[in-house]
């Protein structure tokens, strides 16, 4: 899965591995969690227009379009910040989605957690470069009328060597397939999903960082020091 993620590239940077039209201004932050605005690299067709990719704000959680005003007020009902890419296709929380608003979720790094130890680790390319989530949008009408875009990572298997830390891990999607992932037509989109495959061995990298960052609210370059890892507990034997 992917629950948090970093991203501290200036948009200026960005703009040289995948092009997108407008140019906004983005702080520096070590610590993007759920429900919180994130910047979504999308194309948006409006009046048969269409200006090529954006990067714009939407809120990290999806809400199905098609759901009723009254959604979030239902027992367990919350908004998705993850589609697994082997059903995304057809579960019907994001398969108008996958088909028809897909996206890219630029990031310099995400965070996962061994789950025996409860050890963060942060995940980053080999070579440091940002990379780029695939992921989907859509929108909701809320409660009040309003209209809430909101996103889902998408997750494949996790590469060989971060499977120890979690089994899964966001699908990746080259610069060179930006194109294709932001702008093919609906028709199409089935064969998409050769896109959304793990990451090849190697190419990320982990670091065991503080606890700090499992707070909501932690910020600053000092979450991606380096730390000692927590060790597991032994298991006894008792046979």
């Amino acid at each position: 899965m992917c629950g948090r993620f970093a991203l501290v590239t200036p948009t200026t940077a960005l703009r040289q591995f995948v092009e997108f039209v407008n140019l906004p201004n983005i702080e520096p932050r070590y610590n993007i969690t759920p429900g919180q605005p994130v910047s979504l690299i999308r194309r948006q067709h409006q009046a048969q227009l269409d200006t090529g990719p954006r990067l714009d704000p939407v809120q990290w959680g999806l809400v199905p379009g098609w759901a009723r005003a009254d959604y979030m007020s239902r027992p367990g009902a919350r908004p998705q910040i993850n589609a697994r890419a082997e059903t995304v296709q057809t579960k019907p929380s994001f398969k108008n989605a996958f088909r028809r608003r897909r996206a890219l979720l630029p990031a310099d790094g995400f965070y996962e957690w061994e789950r025996k130890s409860g050890q963060p680790y942060l995940i980053r390319q080999a070579n440091a470069q940002p990379f780029f989530m695939a992921a989907i949008w859509d929108i909701w009408a809320g409660p009040d009328g309003s209209e809430v875009e909101g996103c889902a990572v998408v997750t494949v298997e996790a590469a060989e060597n971060l499977a120890h830390i979690h089994h899964r891990m966001p699908a990746m999607i080259a610069p060179a397939n930006a194109p294709d992932w932001l702008s093919t037509p609906e028709t199409d989109a089935p064969a998409l999903q050769s896109l959304l495959q793990p990451a090849d061995e190697g190419a990320f990298t982990s670091t065991p960082v503080s606890k700090r960052v499992n707070k909501r609210d932690a910020e600053g370059a000092d979450l991606w020091q380096e730390t000692e890892p927590v060790q597991a507990p032994e298991q006894l034997d008792f046979f």
